[in-house]
């Protein structure tokens, strides 16, 4: 990888409302979920990748790590191995019901197969097993109806496409309908959408292909939108983000008009599999995909259990742990440590000041904070050197103790001079 510098100004622990304590479930949404929060100017993939490792994810170039002990419904990281990856019956039956749309429409059509999927042509079909079944091949099927990939003369014209992360208002109107018409939110504005699913601190990395990878592919990591058109209109736009060990996935949404095939579902299976593809160009470390995470206790975020198989990162040593031996935990604790299980919490979280750890002053002289930057030169100083470092100091703790040791010295340090307000610490 290069040598990308990644700059975050900390912002240190806090809390905010429970967005998963509403109903279903007769609870009320007055919970509190803690996190720990920076915002960079920019980040190497690399570091990204290393943050997600960690529990961290971002919201546009805001970067938060849950507090999993203090939270109502701790929020574990969830990854699937792309590799291992046998998609479920029922999973298959959704992408072959969309390319039977696709190429024939809404009408029945004697054609199909038991799965909705088109039967091969006498002499032009699959090769089958001894027992006559046709292997399923998921990135065939996910392309099968994609107007670059289709044979003979569909119905509709599919298309789908990844491009680097921007705004247009064709995407925003896509936004506003999705929101509307799905969380039922009539407060959108462009600057909103922008800052949540546009803007990005990730610097684009070329990806090292060993050899010139399928068109379709990106030639760099880095923030990506992919758009579904169906005749030409935008109907469906998945948030990504290509890192070196993954797809990550950030936000999907769809038109509600196309909502009974199950569109999210299917972008979890697409992004799967340029996952997949994109391990078989080359990028022989992108083995996963991270779907963000994973909620027990909200029962409607369990869905993502369904890809297998899935792992959790462990919240105390950040050991990924199947997630078959994870939920008789989860099961029986609020705060589950699969590593050792002896650290489990049960019973309602206390809502207590977060208690920063001390961190050795030679490690502190390693954390490099930027003092300026004259004529292309960053200048930088030891963290605990610099001026303002009483004032900051449990904001700044409470990040490198999220980040970890040898993360916190790998990036730069930006912090303004009026430093921070720390009433959340003790």
């Amino acid at each position: 990888m290069t040598n990308i510098i990644s700059i975050v100004t900390p912002s240190g622990s806090g809390k905010s409302t429970c967005g998963y304590c509403g109903p279903p479930g007769g609870r009320s949404a007055t919970k509190s979920s803690f996190k720990t929060s920076l915002t960079p100017s920019q980040l190497s993939c690399e570091v990204y990748q290393k943050m997600i490792d960690r529990g961290w994810r971002r919201s546009g170039s805001y970067c938060y790590k849950p507090d999993l002990k203090r939270s109502c419904c701790p929020q574990y990281t969830i990854k699937l191995d792309a590799l291992d990856f046998k998609p479920s019956k029922s999973q298959r039956k959704l992408i072959n019901r969309w390319n039977r749309f696709v190429f024939h429409g809404d009408g029945n059509d004697s054609s199909m197969d038991v799965d909705g999927k088109p039967k091969p042509k006498e002499g032009k079909g699959k090769k089958s097993d001894s027992k006559g079944h046709h292997p399923f091949s998921l990135i065939d099927a996910i392309h099968e109806s994609e107007a670059r990939f289709a044979t003979g003369e569909p119905v509709h014209q599919f298309e789908v496409t990844l491009e680097p992360s921007s705004y247009t208002e064709e995407k925003f109107a896509l936004f506003t309908n999705y929101q509307e018409s799905i969380h039922h939110d009539d407060d959108n504005e462009p600057s909103g959408f922008k800052r949540f699913l546009v803007d990005s601190p990730l610097y684009r990395e070329r990806i090292p292909y060993p050899s010139t990878p399928p068109s379709h592919l990106p030639d760099n990591y880095g923030a990506y939108h992919q758009l579904y058109r169906l005749d030409g209109e935008l109907i469906a736009m998945g948030v990504v983000d290509i890192l070196p060990g993954c797809v990550s996935s950030v936000y999907f949404m769809y038109d509600k008009r196309w909502e009974k095939f199950s569109l999210g579902r299917l972008s979890a299976l697409r992004e799967v599999s340029l996952a997949l593809e994109l391990h078989q160009a080359g990028a022989s470390d992108l083995r996963s995909l991270y779907m963000g995470f994973y909620i027990y206790s909200c029962p409607k975020m369990r869905y993502k259990g369904d890809y297998a198989p899935s792992y959790l990162a462990d919240p105390e040593d950040y050991t990924w742990h199947p997630l078959e031996t994870c939920v008789p935990l989860l099961e029986k604790y609020r705060y589950a440590c699969f590593s050792h299980p002896e650290h489990s919490l049960e019973g309602a979280p206390r809502d207590v000041s977060y208690r920063v750890s001390d961190v050795a002053s030679a490690d502190l002289r390693d954390i490099r904070l930027i003092t300026n930057i004259r004529n292309g030169i960053i200048h930088v100083t030891p963290i605990n050197a610099s001026t303002n470092w009483y004032y900051n100091r449990p904001v700044v703790l409470s990040v490198v103790d999220a980040l970890g040791l040898t993360l916190a010295k790998e990036v730069l340090w930006y912090i303004q001079e009026d430093g921070f307000d720390d009433d959340e610490y003790e």
